[in-house]
Order: C-alpha cells, then structure tokens, then sequence
C-alpha cells in the first residue's frame, strides 16, 4: 500500500537538494533570468557530483532530473519507493531553487527520461552519462504529438528525418536530442517512433535560440532536419509498425516525465507560499488555524486555500511517481498530477504577486519571475486542456478517436 510520506532512505536526498537549491541555485536565479542564453558554469561542478551519486547509488538516483526506467521484476505485490519517487522529491526541492537551473543541468534532460523509459540495454550503454534533449513539438504539431509531420524514411543501415522541431528545451547545449517522426503518415499514430540524434550530424541544423517570457536560464531550441541519416540502431523501441501498441510505446514516455513535469510545479509553488508567508508575517498577518477563515484577514484565507491546493498537488505527483516505481499503469494519475499541479502553481504564483503588491511586482524579490517561470509548467509535456482530455478519455473509456 502506498504511504505518501518521504520514504526515510531518501530523507538525506531531499536535504541534500534543499541543500543545493538554497545555497547554489536561489543565489544565482536572478543573475541567470536576465542573462538569457548565458550557460549557467556554476552547474558544471554541480552535475558531475550528481553523476557521483548516480554511480554510487542507483536505487536511490541523484539529484537531478535523470531517466527513470520501470523495473519490470518490481511486479510482485512489493511495496518498493524507487528511481521516480526519488527523482521526483529531489526535482522538487531543486526547483523551489529555481526551475530554470535545474532544465538547465547537464546531462539532467528530459530526452533522458526518454531513453530510459523505452531503449533496450545495448542503447542504455552507449548513451549512458550524455546529456539528452527531446524534440516532439512542430511549427504545425503541438499539444496533439500524434500530428507529427516529421518523416523518417528506412534506406540501408539509417533512418533519413526531415521535418523541423521547435521548443526544444536544453536543444543547444544537450549532446542528443530524442527526435519524435513518423515512418508512414497515412497509418496515423502507431507510425510514430523516436530516434536518437547526435550533436553534428549532418542534416541536423540549429535554426534558432527562442526568447521566452521565464525559465530563460533554459535554452529553447528550433531545428531543422533535411536529410539527416541518422543508425537505425538509435530508434528506440520496436522498429516495426504495431497498430495495436505501437505509439503507446512511445507515449510511456510522458507516464515517466509528466509526474516529474507535476513535481517541478509543487516545488515552485511551495517557494511562492513560503515568501508570501515570510510577507505576510512581516506585516503582522499570520494565520489562526483555531479560528474560522471568515474571521481572519481575507489575505489568510487566500493563502490556506492556496495550501490545500498544494498539498492535493504533491500528493497525486507522489502517486504517480510512487505507481511507476510499482509497475502500475499510471497515464491518467500522470495526467492527474500534472494537471492539477500545473494549475496550480500558475493560480498560485499570480496569486502571490497580487497579495504581495508592489513587492510582487518588482524585480526587489522574486515573485514576479516565479509567476513568469510558472507558466511554463502549466504547458510543456502536454497543456493543461490535453491533459483534462487524456483524463476523461482514461475515465470514461473512451478512444482518442471517439472522444476528441
């Protein structure tokens, strides 16, 4: 049975990353927003300590947002707290430091994630220890990724892409990027496959760094694929066409990362509920839970409803993690996660820069770059509306062709 509480062997990984967001992450999350597309070289130092700890425990992971892979032998009605509840408590103390650093990590990417969820153990081996970008998104291919226009096309021993992706997030700086095309657009989605890309290969071209609204210590990536041959050996999966499973070999994927995605946004809204807390305070405004909220300032009923919010949002994040971890199928608690702890953490964070007045609007604190970064959560790895339809679709059992 799950028990929502930090599992006590990854008490000293949580404090370890509280540890590094505060004293390495939160000092420097300001100098990095305004210096857009400047790399972050504090984190250098930072990633290869991760990589030790990866080496040196991989039950429990490092503090970063690594692959997390299913164990298949876990299926025997043990109660085990793995690689994606640990990756997801330590995620989110990392981005109550700042959610943009932690995209910006090396080797830390979500393409990792991705190589994790669906390679076979000869891949595992030869990308272990790169940094790993993920391309799906296209100029006419959003939210619905099962409209992907890029193609792939089998000629001798290599896949030949051409197509463009954009809002590839750690594109330029990442050694692959995990390419999401289709091999026949007439059979629809079941023709999708994903393929490792490497840096410097011809045909794979970096058209452009994006200018974005928050998380800008991040880079965003566009490219463009003419003609990029790319080792039939780096599709990942079953290279064969399978209707019946086919993309939803490749949509686990966002089982894995969407939670991760979910406990980005519970440790961005935990910061954003401290500092108006910490506010507050200082005003002489500090809740009573022994009395009824309508007798109390209305700023402190604002702020216990944002708590309540909170609080279901870790919870569903630590039941999708914790579901992963136990081979359970988990794409609607996924989708559940992030859903509510996207919303919430822009409802939050907007919320706080309202109570918090000229403070929050100022570049005097950081709410008013919390509230930009916030957004994003709520958008990447499926929007908001996507996710609500991947719910009703799980709830009411309907098919993607028969509930749109």
């Amino acid at each position: 049975m799950i028990n929502l509480e930090v599992p006590r062997k990854f008490k000293p990984l949580v404090r370890q990353a509280q540890e590094v967001a505060g004293e390495v992450l939160r000092p420097i999350s300001r100098k990095y927003d305004r210096a857009e597309h400047d790399r972050p070289v504090e984190l250098d130092m930072l990633a290869a300590v991760i990589d030790g700890m990866n080496e040196g425990n991989s039950e429990v992971g490092g503090t970063g947002a690594t692959g997390v892979r299913r164990d298949a032998a876990a299926n025997d009605g043990v109660n085990r707290n793995g690689t994606n509840l640990s990756t997801a408590l330590s995620i989110a103390e990392l981005c109550w430091g700042d959610v943009g650093m932690l995209l910006a990590m090396p080797r830390q990417g979500l393409g990792n994630s991705a190589i994790a969820s669906v390679a076979n153990d000869e891949q595992l081996k030869r990308f272990k220890g790169r940094w790993a970008a993920m391309a799906i998104t296209e100029p006419g291919c959003g939210s619905d990724s099962a409209n992907i226009r890029t193609t792939a096309r089998l000629d001798g021993d290599h896949y030949v892409l051409n197509g463009e992706k954009i809002y590839v997030t750690s594109g330029d700086r990442a050694d692959l990027v995990v390419v999401w095309a289709t091999l026949d657009k007439s059979l629809g989605r079941s023709a999708i496959k994903s393929f490792v890309v490497e840096k410097g290969t011809p045909g794979f071209e970096l058209a452009r760094l994006e200018h974005k609204l928050g998380i800008r210590a991040s880079d965003t990536a566009a490219f463009i694929l003419k003609d990029c041959r790319v080792p039939k050996e780096n599709l990942l999966g079953d290279p064969d066409i399978q209707p019946e499973k086919s993309f939803a070999g490749v949509m686990q994927t966002f089982d894995n990362t969407r939670p991760l995605v979910a406990a980005m946004a519970v440790g961005l809204t935990r910061a954003c509920i401290e500092e108006m807390e910490r506010i507050l305070k200082e005003c002489g405004v500090v809740p009573d839970y022994n009395r009824p909220l309508h007798r109390q300032p209305s700023a402190v009923a604002e702020l216990v409803t944002m708590k309540a919010d909170y609080e279901a949002a870790r919870l569903l994040t630590m039941q999708a993690a914790w579901m992963a971890d136990n081979t359970q199928p988990n794409s609607l608690q996924a989708s559940l996660a992030k859903a509510k702890a996207g919303r919430t953490c822009v409802n939050v964070a907007l919320k706080c820069v309202e109570l918090a007045g000229s403070i929050g609007y100022t570049e005097t604190a950081l709410l008013e770059k919390w509230s930009r970064d916030a957004k994003i959560l709520d958008i990447f790895e499926g929007t908001q509306q996507i996710q609500q339809l991947i719910i009703a679709r799980r709830l009411l059992g309907k098919s993607s062709a028969e509930l749109k």
